[in-house]
């Protein structure tokens, strides 16, 4: 029978056993003729046979000066693979059940043979299975006896988190290519307060260690929920959070693709904490184009934090918020832009923070925070978002005064001075958050930047440039010019609402509600009196809702997507995220619906001549009438009305329009057509509101920059307003 071969240790590994340097092994090898000769490796990288190593370190007195986590390190490295393959995912379960043991306990088992204590740690295993995602099956033989019964000591000795932290090394190890990394403690506790309020319920959907989920245990969650693709940094995961969190806390986590396979689809979280993978090309961009997370435009293929970004959107309550960590290109890649100015336009981004260089992986970068929040029906407008910039000036950019030069690696984030950049960061925010309206900033540092002011072409959401963006270069001849256009366009603006609200083409209905029977989309369609289109993938070209085709080839025209509906803006979508599918074209007379329900804007429209021609959106639905049965507008009031989009909605974090579901009156032509009258103005009413609005705004902001940046000076032939309660002199 074969000899099973003799561990071999590094001058490395034996200084970590010993308790020494390295150089102290080089001291010993040069002035001790009896340290052991070498058994392997290269004359520049000697290994040394281990026992050989521990009987002449135990001859001078060094047997124990390693720690319980430096054996348990090295036993690790010089172990033959477990006899199932498990390795350290199975030992990461182990640690759970051998923290609820006693020191006792530990004691016996660490002292039992190697066959005992093989059966002995399965069964303690098998006691946290059901905790711990994919933690059934695990087996334990012999061979594994080392590893285990370090595996005990060092948990009685250190602590289960001492533990788990030297597995976590080994693991990270094996998964180096993952990029698999714990976010630095100062950094996650810095997410876990910029999150308002105590929220309760918080997901992490790419949760690594759980350093995230664990900052939000210690400021009182009471329910935390993590996925994430690795198996075993989920398992970790729920093992670091069952050592930590309160007793009665909630961990549930799962193993899986959270963008591709969401394992919490009905969770809506009070808050979500989330450090996503950077750069991944490779997150689902073909098969998940059509997803209705996508509220604020599919993500390009170059942008898959932004796909994280609504998927967490997408897992809060109306009013909850999501903090995430990202690289600073997700704030200006053009690839980004129309997704950007979604989320600015609609109020869901509310801040943008900088983080100094070194902060946490990858460490040449300054990386951002963005703290988003969900909006609310009905709540209320968002008018400018916060930026705030906490690098270091530039003559502290090598040397922190506070705690001197930075170095290498993870020691490069504990480096910097945490203290300020969370002060900075916390402060401009939550006096931010209190009073967005009445929020003055603090020069270099933070700074509220107008929603219109950062919808242009780029939508570049920078802390860096707009911070420390200054006004004074511009030509005050130019921006006065800007500011008069701008306001003689609002004056007309106001005198056509005007207009649009002189209109008063209705009456009472009585002493009671008018009530009458409807049908739904679907019936209608069957019956021939409207066509039910929608954007699909090639694939599956004619297959609609009611079994209706479509026709058109995505190319130079426009798309129409649901936030122009919203917006009452004309098609701005890309043609080129609508390869390889099908897309109708929009004719006029259509009715356009949003399929995804959300806010207080706009759910329906009549396309007219600026919409004619261009390609449908991919979560937008077309209705297209038959105008000797339906009449445009009127078929645009019902089916957009709030009640009926309710009842035709599904879904829990995200409501999909089912428009087969939708209701219609039946009504003679004739009254259809006096209801569309009266349902065209109020779409009027709108239009011109939201323009008067955007105008009004637009002016107030150009006039009081224009003031306050020195370009723009008070007419002297202004008479001051006299002071309230006085009278002119």
């Amino acid at each position: 029978m074969p000899q099973q071969p003799t561990a071999q240790v590094t001058a490395a590994e034996i200084s970590r056993i010993a308790g020494v340097t390295r150089a102290t092994v080089s001291n010993w090898r040069r002035r001790y003729d009896d340290f052991p000769d070498p058994s392997g490796g290269t004359e520049s990288s000697p290994l040394y046979d281990l026992e050989t190593v521990k009987t002449w370190l135990a001859s001078r007195g060094h047997a124990s000066a390693a720690s319980p986590a430096e054996e348990l390190r090295t036993t690790l490295r010089l172990s033959p693979p477990s006899a199932d393959g498990g390795g350290t995912a199975d030992l990461l379960l182990l640690v759970l059940a051998a923290a609820r043991r006693t020191p006792d306990q530990l004691t016996a088992a660490a002292q039992l043979p190697d066959a005992d204590l093989a059966v002995r740690a399965e069964r303690d295993a098998a006691s946290v299975a059901d905790a711990v995602p994919g933690g059934g099956g695990v087996r334990f033989a012999g061979i594994d006896a080392a590893v285990l019964r370090a595996l005990y000591v060092c948990v009685r000795d250190e602590g289960g988190q001492v533990t788990l932290g030297v597995l976590a090394e080994r693991e990270l190890e094996d998964s180096a290519a993952s990029g698999a990394y714990r976010t630095p403690a100062p950094l996650a506790d810095l997410l876990a307060r910029l999150l308002p309020g105590a929220p309760a319920r918080v997901l992490d959907p790419a949760c690594g260690s759980g350093a995230l989920l664990e900052a939000a245990a210690r400021r009182g969650a009471a329910e935390l929920y993590g996925q994430d693709v690795l198996p075993v940094q989920a398992r970790r995961s729920a093992v670091s959070l069952l050592l930590t969190a309160p007793p009665g806390t909630t961990v549930s986590v799962r193993a899986a693709d959270s963008l591709r396979a969401d394992a919490f689809p009905d969770l809506a979280a009070d808050a979500v904490l989330c450090n996503p993978p950077f750069g991944d090309r490779d997150w689902g961009y073909d098969e998940l184009a059509y997803d209705p997370r996508w509220a604020y435009g599919v993500p390009a293929r170059a942008e898959s934090e932004l796909a994280w970004v609504q998927h967490s959107l997408a897992h809060l309550t109306p009013g909850g918020y999501a903090a995430l960590l990202l690289p600073p290109a997700t704030a200006g890649r053009a690839s980004g832009r129309r997704v950007r100015a979604e989320l600015v336009r609609s109020g869901a981004l509310r801040a943008v923070v900088s983080l100094p260089v070194g902060a946490s992986v990858p460490f040449h970068i300054g990386l951002q925070i963005w703290i988003l929040q969900r909006p609310e029906p009905g709540g209320a407008e968002r008018k400018s978002v916060l930026f705030v910039d906490t690098a270091e000036p530039a003559a502290d950019a090598k040397t922190n005064a506070r705690t001197g030069p930075r170095t290498r690696g993870g020691s490069r984030s504990a480096s910097l001075d945490w203290e300020r950049v969370t002060g900075q960061a916390l402060g401009a925010w939550q006096a931010f958050a209190a009073d967005p309206d009445a929020f003055e900033g603090e020069p270099g540092v933070a700074r509220a930047v107008d929603v219109v002011d950062l919808l242009d072409d780029t939508v570049d959401l920078t802390p860096a440039r707009l911070v420390r963006a200054s006004r004074s270069e511009v030509d005050p001849a130019k921006l006065a010019a800007e500011a008069d256009a701008t306001r003689r366009n609002l004056v007309k603006a106001a005198k056509s609402l005007g207009r649009a609200a002189g209109y008063d083409g209705w009456d009472a209905a009585g002493g009671s509600a008018r009530e009458w029977r409807t049908a739904t989309v679907a019936d209608l369609a069957r019956g021939g009196a409207l066509t039910v289109l929608r954007t699909v993938p090639e694939g599956t070209r004619g297959r609609t809702e009611d079994g209706a085709g479509g026709s058109g080839r995505p190319g130079a025209r426009a798309v129409l997507t649901g936030s122009d509906i919203a917006r009452g803006a004309g098609p701005s979508g890309d043609p080129a995220e609508l390869r390889n599918v099908a897309a109708p074209v929009i004719a006029v007379g259509d009715v356009l619906v949003r399929a995804v329900a959300s806010g207080s804007d706009p759910m329906a429209r009549v396309a007219g001549d600026a919409e004619a021609g261009a390609l449908l959106g991919p979560h937008v639905h077309l209705f297209r009438p038959d105008p000797a049965r339906l009449d445009a507008w009127f078929l645009a009031g019902f089916l957009g009305s709030e009640e009926n989009i309710a009842g035709a909605s599904t879904g829990s974090t995200v409501l999909t329009v089912s428009p087969g579901r939708l209701r219609v009156p039946l009504l003679p032509l004739e009254e259809q057509r006096r209801y569309g009258e009266a349902f065209r103005h109020v779409h009027e009413l709108r239009v011109e509101a939201q323009r008067a609005t955007r105008l009004a705004e637009q002016t107030a902001r150009l006039l009081a920059s224009g003031l306050t940046g020195g370009q723009l000076l008070p007419s002297r032939n202004v008479t001051p307003h006299p002071p309230r309660g006085g009278s002119p002199r």
